[in-house]
């Protein structure tokens, strides 16, 4: 694998013009919302999509190159789904690594000490707004949990898998999860130059 630079393949920010927006929807987490879309022919579209405020997700890893994961049930799906460590970006101005270290140690009762950018991703772009920070953190060493803070996550089962096994399980269709199959993907991918062209932790979102 060799370093790749700025070339045609990169996704770009772009903004069509909005003439109308209407929000149907707007509960806890999520809305809902339409918008009127001017596209490049002056037609105008409609698009629906769901407004999120965006997550982070943990790929831990320990000395052994075993991945951290748990799981948890999602409704949505009706199924019990194996997870990275991950929440909301909820608190408003904290930095993506400092949210992700918090989930890191209040779902898991694990802390890092070195943090690096894995990948970033939208969830489901044609139907929401919702990124996701990945990162990769090591050296690693337990924490106590915040009880408090775990609520309906309290009994959620922590299991470590050695990354190559990951890879087999996401990619033989056991592991369903958007951002815990690409963390599980990217990491062994960047494993193999020893995490060296990976960004810093503090990396801006293009």
């Amino acid at each position: 694998m060799s370093a790749i630079g700025g070339g045609p393949v990169a996704d770009s920010p772009e903004e069509w013009e909005v003439v109308d927006s209407q929000e149907h929807f707007r509960g806890r987490v999520i809305g809902v919302r339409t918008d009127a879309v001017r596209m490049p022919q002056d037609d105008v579209a409609n698009r629906d999509y769901v407004v999120h405020p965006g997550s982070v997700a943990v790929l831990a890893l320990d000395a052994d190159e075993r991945v951290l994961l748990i799981r948890q049930y999602r409704h949505p799906t009706r199924h019990l789904l194996w997870e990275l460590p991950a929440g909301l970006r909820d608190v408003e101005g904290e930095p993506l690594v400092a949210t992700a270290a918090r989930e890191l140690a209040e779902e898991a009762g694990y802390k890092a000490d070195t943090w690096h950018t894995l990948v970033d991703l939208y969830t489901s772009p044609g139907m929401s707004d919702e990124r996701i920070r990945v990162f990769l953190a090591r050296d690693l060493s337990e924490t106590e949990i915040d009880f408090e803070r775990r609520h309906e996550e309290f009994d959620m089962p922590v299991e470590w898998v050695p990354l190559a096994d990951a890879v087999e399980k996401a990619l033989m269709g056991m592991i369903h999860n958007s951002p815990a199959v690409a963390g599980i993907l990217a990491a062994y991918a960047a494993s193999v130059e020893g995490f060296a062209l990976l960004r810093p932790a503090d990396a801006p979102e293009a």
